[in-house]
C-alpha cells in the first residue's frame, strides 16, 4: 500500500530532511523504504526533485568508496528517480553530462546504472504515485517486473514490464 498523506514543513526544512535521508542511505541495510520515502516527498513537493537530483549527482561524483554499498545505494535511488521524475532542462543537461562521464569505465556497475538511467530519462513522463516496494527492488537490479495480466475470455498470462510500459504495449 502507498504511504498516506504527510504533513510537511517549509521546502528548506524538507530539503534538509531529504539530505539527512540521503546520508542515512549510505549505511542502510534495507534502503527500499527510505528510497520510497524520498520519492514520496519529491512527488508531494515537486520543487525538491531538482534538489535531489543535484544531491545524488554530487554523492555519485568521486565517492569515498567507489562501488561500495553507499555508492551503490545512491545509484539505485538515482535509477528510481529517473523512472519517476524528469528534472528541469538545466538539471537534465547536468545529469546527462554526469551519466556520460561513467562511460569511461564501461564494465563498471555504475556505468551500467548510468546507461539504464539515460534510457529511463528518455521515457519518463511523470507519475501519479511513487514506485511500489516491489518495483523499487527490480529497479535496483535494473530488471523488469513480471506481472500477471487477466483478460476477459482469455487465460491469464505473465508479462515482463518496466516502469514505462503502457497498457497499450501489453495488449
Amino acid at each position: 500500500a502507498a504511504p498516506g498523506p504527510r504533513s510537511y514543513t517549509t521546502l528548506r526544512d524538507e530539503a534538509v530532511k531529504l539530505f539527512n535521508s540521503l546520508q542515512q542511505l549510505e549505511s542502510e541495510r534495507d534502503p527500499v523504504p527510505l528510497m520510497q520515502g524520498v520519492l514520496q516527498t519529491c512527488l508531494d513537493l515537486p520543487p525538491l526533485v531538482d534538489e535531489i537530483y543535484c544531491q545524488l549527482v554530487k554523492q555519485t561524483t568521486e565517492p569515498a568508496a567507489p562501488g561500495g554499498q553507499g555508492d551503490l545505494h545512491y545509484w539505485q535511488l538515482l535509477t528510481c528517480m529517473s523512472c519517476t521524475f524528469l528534472p528541469s532542462p538545466p538539471v537534465l543537461r547536468f545529469l546527462r553530462f554526469h551519466l556520460d562521464r561513467q562511460s569511461r569505465f564501461p564494465a563498471s556497475e555504475m556505468a551500467k546504472y548510468a546507461c539504464f538511467i539515460r534510457e529511463a530519462l528518455g521515457k519518463t513522463k511523470g507519475r501519479e504515485c511513487v514506485p511500489s516496494l516491489e518495483e523499487i527492488l527490480v529497479l535496483m537490479r535494473r530488471q523488469e517486473m513480471i506481472c500477471t495480466v487477466h483478460c476477459p475470455g482469455a487465460p491469464a498470462c505473465s508479462v515482463a514490464i518496466s516502469s514505462h510500459t503502457t497498457a497499450e504495449e501489453v495488449r
